[in-house]
Order: structure tokens, then C-alpha cells, then sequence
């Protein structure tokens, strides 16, 4: 039984989707202005994961992530500048150039992650049509009205507005700490906006109010039911979509319709850096590609998303991922330990096998806890290298069928197995440091280990030898 949780009943639920073996799932993608930082691709591993479970589960999934290449402001309250206009500016680019260049990276960069492709990328430009369709069909019902920079939607005429965010509505209302400018009410928004009078921007359309451009909150509302048929089964962003951007679609939808956009809202959180949410504009942020220039892998980074449930903020540290890198490392040495056995029943271990596959599948079907997965995968990885040490033959099909299994869900590229042996060099100082007890020379040993581990291996003394492994 999968169960999730959904940000607007606010609890665990168990899932069941509108077709009996088939899901639809949309997520708000990236923002293509800029490179994304860590923290986003936090978001769209947890998004690939959610994929892998629901396959897991035996469900067909077929998923669209938008492509937002116009109408993203700098401030969710309809302030500020166009972030394509204002990428365009800082590089002397056009608009459309900065979208397709960070749009590719941005491919690269999940490609590099092993996370696996959605169905449809649409992007928001080419559903220009569809979404002044909607406005006009917006306006007719009575939901907008027009102020100086555009077209804004009346949240004070939809009851329901706000359910799922986290916003003190009464408070809001209120006008305490909000700046409302001429706005009917705090929390209405843009669904058009005009473009300035004093220059002329590269992403501009005609429209019946004027020349300008859709606000970010209508285009997934657009490209999810056009591609989707909503009401979909499951709507996945980021924790910061809570507040404004997820209840906007919501709005526009339920207004035109009275159905909801989607049944369940599932939200990641963020991947905090030096005790502060990762952010772009306070330049604190590091992208993937600053990481592979330290000598980690993205899967290394992928791992450490793993380790950390996606309803919890993730602090990021050097440190942190290293001991991620170590700890992916030593899967791999135990895959490689494994595949280099007598493949024999154990009437030990068949036992266990069968119990991780039950508490992997409960682990991550508990609202896709993945750090509990992991933590009784490497329960067992401890007890069989135990009995591998002590000379055991271990049932190597079993085990790495399993894997298998496991890996399609957690997408870290374990199969095929690397053959590669331990260095020659690090064999060497094993024979040298092993010569060194033999002589009581115990000084000598100790420095040899030392610098074994210092490369980062380690070294395990059984009663039938010395085992050289990478470090965990």
C-alpha cells in the first residue's frame, strides 16, 4: 500500500489514483534564467523518485514538467522584473537565447542525476494562445479586473482561495505586513502583464488588454490540463510554492470549473547552505557543476538527497557529501565483493533477504522514506561482508536481483557491476603492513593503515586475513 503525503488534506494518505494502473503527474519545473542550484535539483530528484515508486508499485505514470521560459518575476507578488528579460540583460543576450542555453544545461544537468524523462517539457511560450484563452474566459466569469501594469485575478470572489497554502489569511487580510499597492485584496495576481512603455521587451504578445506577457501562475494551469485532462491525479513542487504559486493555480481552475487542479500536492523542501535556504538571489548557491569540479559524482550528490526525507530541510555541507560519496562507494564495494563469490544457497542470509525486500518496499511506500530504506540496506551489507570475512559463500543471485530491484527506485546506477580489483599500489602496502605485525612491528602497521585509509580505503583484519574494502 503506497501512501502519501498530501500538503492540502495536511496528512499521510493512501494513494489511489483515478485509473485503476495508470497515474498522471505534473511538476513545476525550472525557471531557465539562470544555471540551477542544488537545492532546485533536490526538488527534481525527489520528483524523479516519486516517478521510480509509483513504477515500483506497478503503476504506469505519464508525467509533464513545464518548462517556465516567460512570465517569472522576481517577486512572487507581481514586483519586480521578468527574469528572462533581466538574464537577458545581465548576459547582452536575448530572452529567448538565455531560455534555450539554460534549458540545455538544465537537461544536461538531470541527465547527469540518472533521473529519468518525463513525457511532455512544454514550455510556457508556446501556450501563449491558451493562456489569454483562459484570462478571457476568466474575465467573463467576473474573476479579474485591470490595474496600470495588468490584468489581475480577484482571490476575494473565490471562497475557497488560499486552502492549501500556509498563509494567515485573516492576517493577510488584514493588510499587516503586506504591501497591497492598489490590488483589491493582498493576495490577488497577476494574469497579465503589460509590457513597459519606456523600452521594449524581447517576449511580448498582443492580447485584448494590451501588449505584454502571461503571469507564471497561469501557464501550469494551462499546459497541465491541456496535456493532463484535469482533474490529475498528483501535482508536485517545492515547499516555496506552498504559499502563492500552487493556491494561484488552484484559484483559476476551481473558478472556471468548481473541480480541483489535482488530487494530491506533494511538496520538497529545501536544501539549506550555512543554516539559510539555497537561493539565486542572495547568491548563496552552488550548482551541479561546482560539485563535479570538487571530484564528487552527481550520483554522489543524488545519494545525498536519498539520504534525507523530502518533507525535511537538507543542510548542505562538503563534508556531508563526502560522507555520502563514501557511503555510495561502499555499496558498490559490497556489489563487487558479492559478484566475485561462490553463488550457494545460505540458509542464513535467504532469511534476511527476504525480510529487507519487505522492509525496503514498506520504507519507501511510507511517503517514499528513503533514509529508512537505506539504513536497513546497509544493516544487512554489514552482517553479509561479516560473513564473507569469515569465509561464507553468500547467495550472489539473490543478492544482486535484489539490488536490481532496489536500484530502480533509487536510480544510483549500481548495475553493471565495476569489476576493477583494489590498486596495486594499495595491495602493496596491505603485503607490507601485514609483514609488519607479522613482526610485531606494530608501529609500522599502524602507519601503513593510516595511509591506507588516507587513500581511501580500509583495511579489516579476519581470521582468515586482511580484507581491503573502501572506506564507509
Amino acid at each position: 500500500m503506497l501512501k502519501l503525503y498530501n500538503s492540502q488534506s495536511r496528512q499521510i494518505e493512501r494513494f489511489k489514483p483515478l485509473h485503476k494502473r495508470r497515474v498522471s503527474l505534473y511538476a513545476c519545473g525550472p525557471t531557465v534564467y539562470d544555471y540551477q542550484h542544488i537545492g532546485n535539483m533536490r526538488r527534481f530528484v525527489f520528483h524523479d523518485l516519486l516517478k521510480r515508486v509509483l513504477n515500483y508499485n506497478g503503476y504506469t505514470v505519464y508525467s509533464v514538467m513545464n518548462i517556465t521560459d516567460v512570465g517569472h518575476l522576481t517577486d512572487d507578488a507581481d514586483e519586480g522584473e521578468d527574469k528572462l528579460q533581466m538574464g537577458a540583460e545581465r548576459e547582452r543576450k536575448t530572452a529567448w537565447d538565455i531560455a534555450r542555453f539554460y534549458e540545455d544545461v538544465f537537461f544536461t544537468d538531470l541527465e547527469r542525476l540518472n533521473i529519468s524523462p518525463d513525457s511532455h517539457y512544454p514550455r510556457a511560450t508556446e501556450y501563449i494562445p491558451a493562456q489569454r484563452s483562459l484570462i478571457r474566459n476568466l474575465e467573463k466569469a467576473g474573476y479579474t479586473y485591470q490595474l496600470e501594469d495588468g490584468i489581475y485575478f480577484d482571490t476575494g470572489k473565490l471562497e475557497s482561495y488560499g486552502e492549501l497554502s500556509t498563509l494567515d489569511l485573516d492576517n493577510i487580510h488584514e493588510g499587516a505586513r503586506v504591501s497591497v499597492g492598489n490590488k483589491r485584496n493582498p493576495t490577488d495576481f497577476a494574469l497579465w502583464k503589460f509590457s513597459p512603455t519606456n523600452k521594449q521587451r524581447d517576449m511580448e504578445w498582443d492580447s485584448p488588454w494590451g501588449v505584454g506577457f502571461p503571469g507564471w501562475h497561469t501557464e501550469c494551469v494551462v499546459m497541465s490540463d491541456a496535456l493532463l485532462h484535469a482533474p490529475f491525479d498528483i501535482h508536485t513542487g517545492g515547499k516555496d510554492h506552498l504559499a502563492t504559486h500552487h493556491p494561484n493555480e488552484i484559484a483559476q481552475f476551481e473558478a472556471l470549473t468548481g473541480r480541483p487542479l489535482a488530487h494530491y500536492w506533494l511538496h520538497s523542501y529545501f536544501l539549506t547552505f550555512e543554516d539559510s535556504k539555497m537561493s539565486k538571489s542572495a547568491g548563496t548557491f552552488l550548482t551541479l557543476s561546482d560539485l563535479l569540479e570538487h571530484g564528487y559524482t552527481a550520483l554522489d550528490f543524488r545519494f545525498f538527497c536519498l539520504q534525507g526525507h523530502y518533507r525535511s530541510d537538507l543542510s548542505f555541507s562538503y563534508e556531508i557529501l563526502s560522507q555520502s560519496a563514501r557511503s555510495l562507494a561502499r555499496i558498490r564495494e559490497f556489489l563487487r565483493r558479492v559478484h566475485h563469490k561462490t553463488n550457494r544457497k545460505n540458509p542464513e542470509i535467504m532469511p534476511q533477504i527476504k525480510k529487507l525486500e519487505k522492509d525496503f518496499r514498506t520504507a519507501i511506500n511510507n511517503d517514499l522514506d528513503t533514509s529508512t530504506a537505506l539504513a536497513r540496506i546497509f544493516d544487512f551489507i554489514h552482517d553479509v561482508n561479516k560473513r564473507m570475512d569469515a569465509g561464507e559463500d553468500v547467495p550472489q543471485r539473490h543478492i544482486e536481483k535484489m539490488f536490481m530491484r532496489f536500484d530502480r527506485v533509487l536510480g544510483l546506477d549500481l548495475f553493471p557491476i565495476e569489476t576493477d580489483e583494489i590498486p596495486n599500489e594499495i595491495k602493496q602496502l596491505a603485503k607490507e603492513r601485514e609483514q609488519a605485525r607479522v613482526a610485531k612491528d606494530f608501529a609500522t602497521a599502524d602507519r601503513i593503515r593510516d595511509e591506507i585509509v588516507a587513500k581511501g580505503y580500509e583495511i579489516r583484519d579476519t581470521e582468515n586475513g586482511p580484507v581491503i574494502q573502501i572506506s564507509s
